[in-house]
């Protein structure tokens, strides 16, 4: 996909008059946890992360619950978007394995900026979702200046005579959260979980990291015993010991 960077994609207001029978979109808590993980483990360059909803449509297709998500590879510069359509595939291979109810029903992506590239994204998701209308979800994370966190929900629409993928218009439509009773009872768990003061975080972190120091020499010493260099038996029977029988060759 390659453009540049002038923006053909819009976005109308409900007033205008939705394009499709207006959806009532529903998402659940373990979706946008799946979005901020993504958007936490985003690299300096990313301005945004993209990824796949899964989940039901009912009857009639006027009520779409997102109910997971997962993240794909993409790139963006002020010449072209990349999105690794392959991995998509292979990643919505590997989740029907686990929940094959669910479907694709759209993307998601952070931020708020609806442009030329998002119109050529959309109309991508709009293959995998046909012949129902795909949905694209704008999670904003709040952390830019002058901007509120939230979640918007959108369908879309080709606009022209000749209509081109990278010209679209977005229509935002009515998207709630909801949370079954499992879900629930993780974010009352999470809501009572006291956090740590940064002295006890601290102490902890050092705690590990002499830990992961002592495991490394161990792991040492034994690769070295194992390449045959002189062990002391009472020192592998003690390892033995605490460590369920990983360090046999020691007492060799």
């Amino acid at each position: 996909m390659t453009l540049g960077p002038p923006s053909s994609a819009v976005c109308l207001g409900l007033s205008s008059g939705p394009v499709y029978r207006t959806p009532n979109v529903t998402i659940h808590p373990t979706a946008l946890f799946s979005i901020l993980d993504h958007y936490l483990r985003r690299t300096d360059a990313q301005r945004r992360v993209i990824g796949t909803l899964l989940g039901t449509r009912s009857e009639g297709d006027d009520a779409v619950s997102v109910r997971t998500a997962f993240a794909v590879l993409h790139s963006e510069t002020s010449e072209q978007v990349a999105v690794d359509m392959d991995y998509h595939r292979a990643m919505f291979e590997l989740s029907q394995r686990v929940n094959p109810k669910e479907s694709i029903v759209g993307w998601y992506s952070t931020g708020s900026n609806l442009n030329t590239y998002s119109a050529l994204i959309q109309n991508f998701y709009s293959q995998e979702t046909a012949p129902y209308p795909a949905i694209h979800i704008a999670l904003n994370t709040g952390t830019e200046l002058g901007e509120e966190a939230g979640v918007k929900a959108y369908v879309s629409s080709p606009v022209g005579v000749f209509p081109k993928p990278e010209n679209a218009v977005f229509v935002p439509v009515p998207i709630a959260l909801r949370a079954n009773e499992a879900e629930r009872s993780g974010l009352h768990l999470l809501e009572n979980t006291p956090s740590l003061p940064v002295g006890e975080l601290a102490e902890l972190e050092g705690t590990l990291k002499n830990v992961v120091e002592m495991l490394d020499r161990v792991l040492a010493y034994a690769q070295a015993a194992a390449a045959g260099e002189p062990a002391d038996a009472a020192l592998g029977r003690y390892l033995m010991d605490a460590l369920g029988g990983g360090a046999e060759e020691l007492g060799k």
